[in-house]
């Protein structure tokens, strides 16, 4: 590059020899004037101070303001022609004639005298030009025409760059300081997030199993935990399907050892559900399974008959598990509905002694409490003594003030005796009692209740009591769901009746008998339902229990009027604000959806279904964790869920008093059982 520069500075210079003009320089010319000398060689006819630098100079050359470097006027400019060379874009050197008067006010003239001075300064110049192009690569052009034209002029003392080019270097400048900046706070954000995470990860690390969790990874799990068990499974099938096949080619021999092997491997697994629970001789049995396989597969095997006999082998344990799935079905329910022994006993000898040691004109203290709208009210509706004594215990154990508290138990005529009774030789300690029978709710009649009406009617006896009908097994577990007797109580239905059953109070907490409180509930009655009736805990997950679960939307008076996706909540544990109710007539849209079913086409038989529907858009949701559901019916809910909820519901058929329970669920329920007492003792009733 430096050799091609020198080249067209000699040439330049031979020719301005011979012409022997005046050389006229440029300084401080910019990259800019280059570029507009350029174009106007392109363009002959443009003036020289149209460029940018040169607007506004016209009329001060035109009175004579232009002076040399040594301050004396040029000559008449009107009458010089000024040859100007300069290097077009492809390098080269071309001649220009210009009038003097069209130069600005920045050339100057030099006399012709000063010419050996400027040829030997003209290489420290070039040197120094070249040194501005090192340090401001920007102004290389401008340096390369300002040696063309000839003259070097003495640098300025300001600056050669454009302000507009400094200007855009200091906003590029500003620009990669702002960029800077915000990728180091970006960076420490995403630094705190791993550090929260990782924090959190630690926190929520279960350490109960060892060598299975590592904080820097998730947990791993051998994806062949059971592989040899698997192994002796498929042997044994083999074994079924060799011994079939020789029993009927009359091979007794071989026959007799494949049962026998196929016994023995059953007794090697046992119950076993891994590798690790397998007996430490599974392996060898193992072994010598494949041996005696290997014989039969040498004399039997046959591909069609193998695979016809495997085919008929898993057609009958299809058939065999479908079996066993309805039986299933039909014993839990039946299981569900039977109340067992001890738990029968309990009611008997409260009621015995209720009336012969005279309990019947016995009260609860504190009556004055019963109707006080500053307390906390809750209302029990059940007719099992042992579950409604667990609810209250529970609940005191964790109440900051228990004497705040009232319990309003509400049982049939059946077991009224045996829950006063209880009541009455256990009192809880602080809070206020009292138990009703609903039978004496004489306003509760099938005049004004359709659920009643409809229970004294032929198709509701029919459906439940008919002689002919199908056998429970054969109509599947659906229906056996519906056919429970506690769909056809009226304690099951008085959750719609809260005004009528309490006209004096303004809000109560509705609680299920099979719940267990684990926390204080005393802040729920200072929670704000903003207009709303009920406060509930929302049990939708994605698409799992939204109202297409519960309601009939085939028909129109459903579809036209709910919307299949909106999501369910959770009867068990209900703030009530019972003057909002009152004011809206909720009792009112209940009567009249439940009119509308009386053939049951809108849903089936429960509680749940109407309440959804009589408190569609009056709901508010309450936090998740004042409530978890699933204990009696899911063995794998989240534990961390269960101990942080304050209160745990056992909804479904595993009843945490019944030996269906899940096991490791019982112990939340079982704590509050008071065994020690004389009348479960009696009864047999323990841990």
């Amino acid at each position: 590059m430096m050799t091609t520069r020198w080249r067209r500075f000699f040439k330049l210079l031979i020719l301005c020899v011979f012409l022997a003009t005046p050389q006229i320089s440029h300084a401080g010319a910019d990259l800019s004037d280059t570029r507009t000398i350029r174009k106007r060689d392109q363009k002959s006819y443009w003036s020289l101070y149209d460029c940018p630098q040169c607007v506004g100079k016209k009329a001060r050359q035109e009175q004579g303001h232009v002076k040399s470097a040594s301050g004396s006027s040029p000559p008449d400019e009107k009458d010089i022609d000024i040859i100007v060379t300069y290097t077009d874009t492809s390098g080269s050197v071309r001649i220009r004639t210009v009038k003097s008067r069209d130069l600005s006010a920045s050339w100057i003239w030099r006399s012709p005298t000063d010419e050996n001075t400027d040829h030997q300064n003209s290489s420290q110049a070039l040197e120094e030009s070249f040194q501005t192009d090192v340090r401001f690569g920007d102004n290389v052009e401008h340096s390369t025409a300002s040696h063309l034209l000839g003259r070097e002029m003495p640098q300025p003392q300001t600056s050669t760059m454009n302000p507009v080019k400094l200007k855009r270097r200091l906003l590029r400048q500003q620009r990669r300081d702002l960029r800077t900046a915000e990728l180091i706070r970006q960076d420490k954000e995403i630094d705190n997030q791993l550090q929260a995470a990782a924090i959190k990860r630690a926190r929520e690390l279960d350490t109960t199993v060892k060598g299975r969790y590592s904080i820097w990874r998730i947990e791993y799990q051998n994806p062949n935990s059971d592989s040899t068990l698997k192994l002796m499974r498929d042997q044994i099938i083999m074994a079924k399907a060799y011994a079939s096949i020789a029993k009927a080619n009359n091979e007794t021999g071989l026959y007799d050892s494949l049962m026998q092997s196929s016994r023995e491997s059953q007794h090697a697994i046992g119950d076993a559900r891994s590798d690790a629970e397998l007996q430490p001789s599974a392996l060898d049995r193992a072994k010598a399974m494949g041996h005696t396989l290997s014989i039969a597969k040498d004399q039997l095997y046959d591909c069609l008959i193998v695979a016809r006999k495997l085919r008929a082998m898993l057609q009958s344990t299809e058939a065999n598990v479908n079996l066993l799935r309805k039986k299933s079905a039909f014993l839990i329910q039946l299981a569900a509905k039977i109340v067992p022994k001890p738990l029968h006993c309990l009611p008997l000898q409260l009621t015995t002694d209720y009336y012969l040691q005279g309990f019947q004109n016995s009260g609860f203290p504190n009556k004055d409490k019963l109707e006080d709208t500053s307390l906390f009210h809750y209302a029990i509706f059940s007719d099992n003594v042992l579950a409604t004594s667990v609810v209250v215990n529970s609940t005191l154990v964790h109440a900051k003030e228990p004497e705040k508290h009232v319990f309003h138990i509400v049982t049939d005529k059946l077991n009224f005796a045996a829950m006063k009774m209880w009541f009455l030789v256990n009192p809880p300690v602080g809070a206020a009692i009292q138990v009703e029978n609903v039978d004496d709710f004489t306003w509760l009649n099938s005049s004004y209740c359709p659920v009643l009406r409809q229970l004294e009617s032929a198709r509701m006896k029919e459906y439940y009591f008919k002689a002919n009908q199908a056998s429970s097994l054969s109509v599947g577990s659906d229906n056996l769901k519906y056919r429970n007797p506690k769909y056809l109580s009226m304690l099951n239905h008085l959750r719609f009746y809260l005004p009528e059953v309490y006209p004096k109070l303004d809000k109560i907490l509705f609680l299920d008998d099979d719940i267990v409180v684990r926390k204080d509930l005393t802040p729920l009655w200072s929670v704000n339902l903003r207009g709303m009736v009920n406060g509930a805990v929302e049990t939708c997950k994605e698409s799992f229990h939204r109202f297409d679960k519960y309601l009939n939307f085939t028909n129109p008076k459903i579809s036209e009027n709910f919307h299949p996706n909106s999501c369910g909540w959770a009867f068990g544990m209900n703030v009530f604000d019972l003057k909002e109710w009152r004011k809206q007539d909720i009792t009112g849209i209940y009567h009249h959806w439940q009119d509308l079913n009386e053939d049951r086409t809108l849903w089936k038989l429960g509680t749940l279904p109407p309440g959804l529907i009589t408190f569609y858009n009056l709901t508010y949701p309450l936090e998740r964790s004042w409530h978890a559901l699933g204990l009696g019916y899911d063995p794998a809910l989240n534990q961390t869920a269960i101990e942080n909820a304050a209160v745990v519901h056992y909804n479904g058929n595993y009843k945490p008093w019944l030996d269906l329970a899940i096991t490791k669920y019982k112990s939340y329920w079982s704590r509050y059982v008071m065994f020690d007492n004389s009348y479960l003792q009696l009864c047999n009733i323990s841990g």
